[in-house]
Protein backbone atom coordinates (compact mmCIF):
# COMPACT_ATOMS: atom_id res chain seq x y z
CA UNK A 1 0.00 0.00 0.00
CA UNK A 2 0.69 3.55 -0.23
CA UNK A 3 3.29 5.25 2.52
CA UNK A 4 3.43 8.90 2.98
CA UNK A 5 5.64 10.44 0.97
CA UNK A 6 5.73 7.77 -1.92
CA UNK A 7 6.16 9.84 -5.18
CA UNK A 8 6.35 6.10 -7.08
CA UNK A 9 3.89 3.47 -7.61
CA UNK A 10 3.23 0.73 -5.20
CA UNK A 11 5.42 -2.02 -5.28
CA UNK A 12 3.80 -4.65 -7.27
CA UNK A 13 2.16 -7.84 -6.27
CA UNK A 14 1.39 -9.03 -9.80
CA UNK A 15 2.99 -9.92 -13.67
CA UNK A 16 1.14 -7.41 -15.29
CA UNK A 17 1.65 -4.92 -12.34
CA UNK A 18 5.52 -5.35 -13.12
CA UNK A 19 5.05 -5.10 -16.80
CA UNK A 20 3.23 -1.70 -16.40
CA UNK A 21 5.46 -0.45 -13.97
CA UNK A 22 8.21 -0.91 -16.50
CA UNK A 23 5.88 0.70 -19.56
CA UNK A 24 5.56 3.49 -16.92
CA UNK A 25 9.05 3.71 -16.58
CA UNK A 26 9.48 3.77 -20.38
CA UNK A 27 7.75 6.29 -21.13
CA UNK A 28 8.67 7.94 -18.96
CA UNK A 29 12.35 8.25 -19.78
CA UNK A 30 10.93 9.25 -23.81
CA UNK A 31 9.65 12.12 -22.20
CA UNK A 32 12.50 13.22 -20.58
CA UNK A 33 14.54 12.65 -23.59
CA UNK A 34 12.26 14.76 -25.39
CA UNK A 35 11.86 17.54 -22.67
CA UNK A 36 15.54 18.14 -22.58
CA UNK A 37 15.94 18.23 -26.38
CA UNK A 38 13.52 20.63 -27.03
CA UNK A 39 14.26 22.66 -23.78
CA UNK A 40 18.34 23.11 -25.05
CA UNK A 41 16.78 24.01 -28.57
CA UNK A 42 14.79 26.89 -27.34
CA UNK A 43 17.32 28.17 -24.84
CA UNK A 44 19.95 28.23 -27.95
CA UNK A 45 17.17 30.57 -30.24
CA UNK A 46 16.64 32.73 -27.64
CA UNK A 47 20.54 33.40 -26.60
CA UNK A 48 21.88 33.29 -30.12
CA UNK A 49 22.38 36.22 -32.12
CA UNK A 50 22.69 34.48 -35.67
CA UNK A 51 20.73 35.22 -38.09
CA UNK A 52 20.52 34.00 -42.17
CA UNK A 53 19.36 36.44 -44.45
CA UNK A 54 19.14 33.67 -47.21
CA UNK A 55 17.03 31.88 -45.71
CA UNK A 56 13.56 30.92 -47.66
CA UNK A 57 12.86 27.12 -47.32
CA UNK A 58 13.61 24.14 -45.10
CA UNK A 59 12.44 21.50 -45.96
CA UNK A 60 15.09 19.04 -44.67
CA UNK A 61 14.26 20.27 -41.32
CA UNK A 62 10.66 19.96 -41.81
CA UNK A 63 10.77 16.20 -43.09
CA UNK A 64 13.18 15.23 -40.11
CA UNK A 65 10.28 17.16 -37.41
CA UNK A 66 7.40 15.32 -39.01
CA UNK A 67 8.84 11.50 -39.19
CA UNK A 68 11.22 12.38 -35.51
CA UNK A 69 8.25 11.99 -33.39
CA UNK A 70 6.13 9.40 -35.44
CA UNK A 71 9.07 7.32 -34.32
CA UNK A 72 9.29 8.05 -31.06
CA UNK A 73 5.16 7.40 -31.19
CA UNK A 74 5.78 4.18 -32.12
CA UNK A 75 7.54 3.53 -29.31
CA UNK A 76 5.28 4.15 -27.04
CA UNK A 77 2.61 2.83 -28.90
CA UNK A 78 4.05 -1.03 -29.36
CA UNK A 79 4.63 -1.80 -25.70
CA UNK A 80 1.18 0.03 -24.71
CA UNK A 81 -0.86 -2.60 -27.30
CA UNK A 82 0.89 -5.57 -26.14
CA UNK A 83 0.43 -4.51 -22.44
CA UNK A 84 -3.81 -3.78 -23.42
CA UNK A 85 -3.58 -7.47 -25.04
CA UNK A 86 -1.73 -9.20 -21.64
CA UNK A 87 -4.50 -7.16 -19.67
CA UNK A 88 -7.77 -9.04 -21.23
CA UNK A 89 -5.75 -12.27 -21.51
CA UNK A 90 -7.67 -15.08 -19.72
CA UNK A 91 -5.22 -18.02 -18.62
CA UNK A 92 -7.36 -21.10 -17.37
CA UNK A 93 -8.17 -19.31 -14.38
CA UNK A 94 -8.12 -21.65 -10.86
CA UNK A 95 -10.00 -19.46 -9.01
CA UNK A 96 -12.85 -17.10 -9.92
CA UNK A 97 -14.64 -14.10 -7.61
CA UNK A 98 -17.10 -12.56 -8.34
CA UNK A 99 -17.61 -8.89 -7.00
CA UNK A 100 -20.67 -6.70 -6.48
CA UNK A 101 -20.43 -3.55 -5.46
CA UNK A 102 -23.53 -1.64 -3.51
CA UNK A 103 -23.97 1.83 -1.79
CA UNK A 104 -21.55 1.66 0.02
CA UNK A 105 -19.86 -1.80 0.38
CA UNK A 106 -18.78 -4.78 -1.57
CA UNK A 107 -20.40 -8.36 -2.01
CA UNK A 108 -18.24 -11.87 -2.88
CA UNK A 109 -19.17 -14.41 -3.95
CA UNK A 110 -16.49 -17.73 -4.82
CA UNK A 111 -18.34 -19.20 -7.31
CA UNK A 112 -16.50 -22.42 -7.72
CA UNK A 113 -17.51 -23.33 -4.17
CA UNK A 114 -21.23 -23.84 -3.06
CA UNK A 115 -22.67 -21.26 -0.44
CA UNK A 116 -19.21 -19.15 0.32
CA UNK A 117 -20.14 -15.34 -0.12
CA UNK A 118 -19.98 -12.71 2.05
CA UNK A 119 -20.73 -8.72 2.52
CA UNK A 120 -17.24 -6.37 3.30
CA UNK A 121 -17.76 -3.10 5.19
CA UNK A 122 -15.11 -0.96 6.19
CA UNK A 123 -14.16 -0.92 9.79
CA UNK A 124 -15.41 2.36 11.58
CA UNK A 125 -12.63 4.28 12.83
CA UNK A 126 -13.94 4.05 16.46
CA UNK A 127 -14.00 0.01 16.09
CA UNK A 128 -11.10 -0.23 14.31
CA UNK A 129 -7.67 -2.10 16.23
CA UNK A 130 -4.25 -0.41 16.73
CA UNK A 131 -2.28 -2.22 13.98
CA UNK A 132 -5.96 -1.50 11.61
CA UNK A 133 -5.61 1.50 8.77
CA UNK A 134 -8.11 3.76 9.06
CA UNK A 135 -10.69 3.63 6.08
CA UNK A 136 -8.66 1.25 4.42
CA UNK A 137 -9.71 -2.17 6.77
CA UNK A 138 -12.74 -4.19 6.64
CA UNK A 139 -14.62 -6.51 8.26
CA UNK A 140 -14.38 -9.68 5.93
CA UNK A 141 -11.11 -9.93 3.97
CA UNK A 142 -11.06 -11.42 0.37
CA UNK A 143 -8.83 -14.61 0.74
CA UNK A 144 -7.00 -15.76 -2.46
CA UNK A 145 -4.25 -18.43 -3.02
CA UNK A 146 -1.10 -16.75 -4.37
CA UNK A 147 0.50 -18.45 -7.17
CA UNK A 148 -2.37 -19.18 -8.71
CA UNK A 149 -4.32 -17.44 -11.86
CA UNK A 150 -7.43 -16.23 -10.44
CA UNK A 151 -10.19 -14.56 -13.01
CA UNK A 152 -12.95 -11.71 -11.68
CA UNK A 153 -16.20 -10.77 -12.25
CA UNK A 154 -17.24 -7.20 -11.59
CA UNK A 155 -20.62 -5.57 -11.54
CA UNK A 156 -23.31 -3.24 -9.30
CA UNK A 157 -26.32 -3.56 -8.07
CA UNK A 158 -27.23 -0.02 -7.84
CA UNK A 159 -24.58 2.57 -9.53
CA UNK A 160 -21.28 2.36 -11.33
CA UNK A 161 -18.53 0.97 -8.92
CA UNK A 162 -14.80 0.70 -9.88
CA UNK A 163 -12.91 -2.25 -8.26
CA UNK A 164 -9.57 -1.12 -7.85
CA UNK A 165 -6.19 -2.93 -5.97
CA UNK A 166 -3.03 -0.88 -7.12
CA UNK A 167 -0.76 -3.23 -6.42
CA UNK A 168 -2.03 -5.66 -8.66
CA UNK A 169 -2.96 -3.37 -11.49
CA UNK A 170 -6.35 -4.45 -11.60
CA UNK A 171 -9.12 -1.59 -12.24
CA UNK A 172 -12.42 -2.92 -13.13
CA UNK A 173 -15.53 -0.91 -13.88
CA UNK A 174 -18.57 -2.86 -12.01
CA UNK A 175 -21.75 -1.70 -14.30
CA UNK A 176 -25.33 -2.27 -13.14
CA UNK A 177 -26.99 -5.15 -15.69
CA UNK A 178 -22.93 -5.94 -17.13
CA UNK A 179 -20.20 -8.30 -15.96
CA UNK A 180 -16.92 -7.38 -16.31
CA UNK A 181 -14.01 -9.84 -16.10
CA UNK A 182 -10.41 -9.40 -15.60
CA UNK A 183 -7.77 -11.77 -14.11
CA UNK A 184 -4.31 -11.10 -12.11
CA UNK A 185 -2.04 -13.67 -10.59
CA UNK A 186 -0.67 -12.55 -6.87
CA UNK A 187 2.88 -13.76 -6.59
CA UNK A 188 3.72 -12.78 -3.22
CA UNK A 189 1.75 -13.28 -0.13
CA UNK A 190 0.71 -10.03 2.03
CA UNK A 191 -2.29 -7.96 2.62
CA UNK A 192 -3.26 -5.58 -0.75
CA UNK A 193 -5.83 -2.17 -0.15
CA UNK A 194 -7.60 -0.93 -2.52
CA UNK A 195 -11.05 0.95 -3.21
CA UNK A 196 -14.04 2.02 -4.94
CA UNK A 197 -12.67 4.90 -7.63
CA UNK A 198 -15.60 5.30 -9.66
CA UNK A 199 -17.68 8.17 -7.81
CA UNK A 200 -20.57 6.65 -6.45
CA UNK A 201 -22.44 8.76 -4.36
CA UNK A 202 -21.90 10.42 -0.82
CA UNK A 203 -19.92 7.35 0.86
CA UNK A 204 -17.71 7.08 -2.11
CA UNK A 205 -14.58 7.07 -0.27
CA UNK A 206 -15.72 4.78 2.43
CA UNK A 207 -15.69 1.21 0.97
CA UNK A 208 -12.57 -0.70 0.83
CA UNK A 209 -11.34 -3.47 -0.85
CA UNK A 210 -8.63 -5.94 1.36
CA UNK A 211 -7.17 -9.22 -0.47
CA UNK A 212 -5.14 -11.24 2.04
CA UNK A 213 -2.97 -13.64 -0.03
CA UNK A 214 -1.90 -16.90 1.42
CA UNK A 215 -0.48 -20.20 0.65
CA UNK A 216 -2.99 -22.69 -1.58
CA UNK A 217 -2.75 -24.94 1.34
CA UNK A 218 -3.70 -21.95 3.81
CA UNK A 219 -6.62 -21.05 1.28
CA UNK A 220 -8.00 -24.89 1.05
CA UNK A 221 -8.35 -24.40 4.91
CA UNK A 222 -10.02 -21.12 4.83
CA UNK A 223 -12.35 -22.27 1.87
CA UNK A 224 -13.02 -25.82 3.91
CA UNK A 225 -14.19 -23.71 7.27
CA UNK A 226 -16.27 -21.31 5.37
CA UNK A 227 -18.29 -24.66 3.74
CA UNK A 228 -18.53 -25.97 7.12
CA UNK A 229 -19.98 -22.99 9.04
Amino acid sequence: MSTWANLGLQDSASPLMEQLIFFHDHALLILVMITVLVGYLMFMLFFNNYINRFLLHGQLIEMIWTILPAIILLFIAFPSLRLLYLLDEINEPSVTLKSIGHQWYWSYEYSDFNNVEFDSYMIPTNEIANDGFRLLDVDNRIVLPMNSQIRILVTAADVIHSWTIPALGVKVDGTPGRLNQTNFFINRPGLFYGQCSEICGANHSFMPIVIESVPVNYFIKWISNNLNS
